[in-house]
């Protein structure tokens, strides 16, 4: 390779996108539910995936996270220079992303520290639990505590610090704020905050509009499984008409 090709070379993965998913086309068997959806992340950056209900936004974190379903179709997913699309589901969180579903799935009979450490027996290791309790302290608290008798809250900061346990590159978070008094709430985006400054990629699917917004950098709207907006999420905050037409707010 030439010098000036070379230069090229660095010049074009310099610019690249740290993650991107271009043209997805997912299905839920017959029904055409993400429709060409395409958008990209620089690294660090929050991005609030938003829309009305049923605007395809857990479906398109699904496609991303490669997830069993819905079935993608076609398009492409790449993170971080790595080609996901084309290959086994499980290789996307074997390549740093990790979806923390609405539901949390906390492991039932299992301590806090139990399931951090069952989040990585396989697979490379991301944050110690020291620096994970350092950013949840109730964790730590509550470190011998079975992790479903916590409330809603400790819940949802075990789900993240699950994720943050694996070697984790972009953060998919599904409802993070659902069910969650106000002050919980501060107490979570003040560490996706400060995940944000460690240098993670995150984007964030949420019914509370306002909240995710303020939180983010970006944003995407969806509406009927295609993008309609994609931009600064202080835009979409000033913007009157864009948020009654497609969020209702």
């Amino acid at each position: 390779m030439s010098t000036m090709t070379a230069e090229r070379t660095d010049a074009a993965q310099a610019a690249a996108p740290f993650f991107s998913c271009r043209n997805l086309n997912a299905y839920y068997g017959d029904s055409y539910i993400v429709q060409n959806v395409s958008f990209s992340l620089n690294k660090g950056e929050i991005l609030a995936l938003l829309g009305r209900n049923g605007a395809g936004k857990t479906s398109t974190l699904r496609a991303i996270a490669r997830a069993s379903s819905p079935e993608l179709h076609s398009g492409e997913v790449i993170l971080d220079g790595v080609k996901l699309h084309g290959k086994p589901n499980y290789f996307a969180a074997q390549a740093g992303i990790q979806l923390v579903q609405e539901d949390r799935r906390i492991i039932p009979g299992m301590t806090v520290e139990q399931n951090l450490q069952l989040a990585i027996i396989s697979g490379s290791v991301g944050w110690s639990f020291e620096r994970i309790y350092e950013l949840f302290p109730r964790l730590a608290e509550r470190r011998k505590q079975e992790g479903v008798t916590m409330s809603g809250g400790e819940q949802q900061m075990l789900a993240i610090a699950r994720a943050l346990a694996r070697d984790l590159k972009l953060l998919l978070l599904d409802e993070p704020y659902e069910g969650l008094a106000p002050v919980v709430r501060h107490d979570i985006a003040k560490a996706l905050r400060e995940v944000r400054a460690a240098g993670i990629t995150s984007i964030i699917v949420e019914q509370n509009a306002v909240a995710a917004l303020e939180l983010s950098d970006r944003a995407v709207i969806l509406d009927t499984g295609e993008v309609v907006y994609d931009g600064s999420a202080k835009h979409v905050l000033d913007s009157e008409e864009l948020r009654h037409r497609y969020l209702a707010i």
